[in-house]
């Protein structure tokens, strides 16, 4: 069974008289930046001087800092930067300004999992994962409530560790919802088997060949598009909401049955086997060595594909349909 910590195992004492920096002024950074100082914790952040995320973190009245000054000044440290970009912020603006004794805590192991940051032994590591994007961890605590989390102590140094992982939860507000205690190897790999597998690449080729299929039958494609795609969000609310027996409860009988025994013949065993190797994938190393060869070569292989899924017949009438539904222009699409 897992060990689930709430509001009640969880102390803001150590972090009392300590100061945070928050390395990242993004979504992830900015969300538990704001938390952390309405908890009544000492919050600086530590940016790029002069970019978009030094004048908001400004306006929004932090201390701001250059990355390796805000290393400087602080006792416990956020590493709230993309991935890919950690491994040479962290050689060269924060390892050389690490004291005995600091904490550092990550929102992803990968780095650390996979050996592409390697901290002294003189501090503690440990990661405070929110299972959630950035705008709802703040959202949700504003609300009064909290977005659940994982927690996990790669170093313990001072003995403490899971004090300070649990407080950093605690001041974010996810120990309001539970937060669970893992590894960052568990983390890491259920992390990336997750999102190829089922909510990235999964869901996105399901909907995709979806659409292909009534297209290809003869069907309208707006049609289609409703059908698989926006109607995904409303079934996913429902499993979200009630759970999967919950959503079968929700929908007609007609919909639970050709779901019950349709579904288990279109994701099959087959498909199974294909996840159980992507997970093998992760698990080795393999996935990681070649993510890390394509960011240094420049993103080659990523741009194509997502200029790839830009001209996808799907896209070209869902940006059509969403000026329809949403009434304004997606900026990013």
């Amino acid at each position: 069974m897992a060990k689930i910590f709430t509001d009640k195992d969880a102390s803001l004492d150590v972090l009392k008289d300590k100061t945070i920096a928050v390395i990242g002024y993004g979504s992830q950074g900015r969300a538990q930046a704001l938390n952390l100082r309405d908890s009544g914790l000492n919050v600086i952040i530590g940016v790029r001087p002069g970019g978009r995320s030094w004048n908001l973190a400004k306006q929004e009245g932090f201390e701001v800092y250059p990355i390796d000054e805000a290393v400087k000044r602080a006792d416990v440290i956020l590493m709230l930067i993309p991935d890919m970009v950690q491994p040479e912020v962290w050689k060269k603006q924060i390892e050389p300004h690490l004291r005995e004794g600091m904490v550092v805590d990550f929102a992803h192991g990968f780095n650390i999992h996979f050996g592409l940051i390697k901290p002294p032994e003189y501090v503690d590591v440990v990661m405070v994962a929110p299972k959630s994007p950035g705008y709802m961890v703040r959202e949700m605590f504003m609300k009064g409530y909290g977005v659940p989390a994982l927690v996990a102590v790669h170093q313990d140094y001072s003995g403490r560790a899971l004090d300070y992982a649990l407080a950093i939860a605690k001041g974010i507000g996810c120990t309001r919802a539970g937060v669970i205690l893992t590894t960052f190897k568990e983390e890491t790999e259920t992390d990336l088997i997750g999102e190829q597998t089922v909510l990235v690449g999964g869901l996105m080729e399901l909907i995709k060949k979806g659409f292909e299929v009534l297209v290809e039958l003869g069907y309208q494609p707006e049609v289609a598009y409703f059908e698989v795609l926006n109607e995904a969000k409303l079934i996913m609310d429902l499993i979200w909401r009630y759970g999967i027996r919950g959503m079968l409860e929700n929908v007609s009988e007609t919909a639970r049955y050709g779901g019950l025994t349709v579904g288990p013949k279109v994701i099959d065993e087959h498909v199974k086997e294909n996840m159980k190797r992507a997970a093998q994938r992760v698990i080795s190393g393999e996935f990681a060595k070649e993510w890390v060869e394509e960011y240094r070569r420049g993103m080659p292989t990523l741009k194509q594909l997502l200029e790839e899924v830009s001209n996808h017949p799907i896209e070209r009438v869902g940006r059509e349909l969403r000026k329809i539904i949403f009434r304004e222009e997606q900026s990013n699409q």
